[in-house]
């Protein structure tokens, strides 16, 4: 039996948490969820973010399902999904985005993977006040942190049979930032004859995406363009409620519904679980589980082309449980076959 952390978090996280434990029963997976508490609602309980334990077990683990989780307000505490990155070092977000028929969007038939250096950039959160009118933020860029990302991302696209990868930077005005991180990509690029690679910059990018995102397939980017462009590109495929992702370290790995925790539904079966969903497909797919997770991805996209049984977000009528449950008769229809 495979032993995984399960963290259902804030507000909406807890009906997701469940529609999960029910997907994963249909599919006959055999894991055993590991449940832990996090978040703001935790905190205003127990006085602390997450339940003495959750850290331990995670690396004992080295998986972990996340829902969303909030951050107290004016605490002066750092995020759930900050500490978790910093605490296991995982370097590498990876966000696949692909286009679902039946989910009103602009464009019917995007396939992108965004790579994010997940543990560097602004996001060190070193600041200071100059004066008092003054705020300085440090930048910090290292050749390693840029090469185990670049290089994450060519070998992701190797193993997974993409055709390019394309450096996201602004070096033509940070010069030695990005101008490193643009650098090391163009030499590691060398390494992978077999995968096509370009670069673009940032501001470029986010506009030709708009136009055609279909000139693009794996972008790879430090970590504040890549946390832009990681929602742009959900923006691309109908939304958040439809983008999983993964934190990925040397020995832990984090799947997570990106959404926020929607505390205005919580509570009334409203809320689409489809995002972490996908996450746990994903969690399945590189855990040996690979009939599974193509079981569950095809039922959730034959269900939302259908749209009989979809949540409100995207136009139906049916509860959170109403969808779930018809998640799992097309599982059983597929696993009886």
């Amino acid at each position: 039996m495979m032993k995984a952390v399960l963290i259902p978090g804030d507000g909406i996280g807890k009906e997701i948490a469940e529609s999960v434990k029910e997907i994963t029963k249909a599919l006959n997976c055999d894991i055993d969820w590991l449940e832990y508490k996090a978040g703001a609602e935790y905190y205003e309980k127990e006085n602390k973010l997450m339940e003495d334990g959750l850290l331990e077990m995670i690396a004992e683990t080295g998986l972990a399902l996340k829902g969303p989780t909030a951050t107290p307000s004016g605490k002066g505490f750092r995020s759930i999904n900050v500490q978790l990155r910093q605490h296991f070092d995982t370097f590498a977000n990876l966000r696949p985005l692909r286009s679902l028929e039946g989910i009103k969007s602009r464009y019917d038939d995007v396939d992108l993977v965004v790579v994010r250096e997940n543990t560097e950039d602004l996001y060190t959160g070193i600041e200071h006040m100059e004066d008092e009118d003054t705020a300085h933020a440090t930048k910090i860029i290292t050749r390693k942190a840029s090469e185990r990302i670049i290089r994450f991302a060519f070998d992701y696209a190797r193993i997974n049979k993409r055709k390019k990868v394309t450096c996201v930077h602004k070096a033509n005005i940070m010069k030695l930032t990005d101008g490193m991180f643009l650098d090391i990509c163009n030499q590691i690029k060398d390494e992978y004859p077999d995968i096509m690679a370009d670069s673009v910059i940032i501001d470029a990018l986010c506009m030709k995406l708009v136009v055609d995102p279909k000139q693009f397939d794996v972008l790879v980017a430090p970590n504040l363009y890549g946390d832009i462009i990681s929602d742009l590109c959900a923006g691309l495929v109908g939304g958040l409620g439809f983008a999983p992702s993964v934190n990925i370290g040397e020995k832990v790995r984090i799947y997570e519904a990106v959404h926020g925790s929607a505390p205005d539904i919580a509570g009334q079966n409203k809320a689409n679980p489809t995002a972490i969903l996908m996450a746990l497909g994903m969690l399945l797919k590189d855990n040996g589980y690979e009939k599974e997770a193509e079981i569950l991805n095809k039922a959730i996209e034959e269900e939302i082309r259908e749209g009989k049984h979809t949540t409100s977000d995207i136009g139906g009528t049916a509860t959170c449980t109403e969808y779930t449950e018809a998640l799992i008769g097309r599982i059983k229809d597929e696993t009886d076959r």
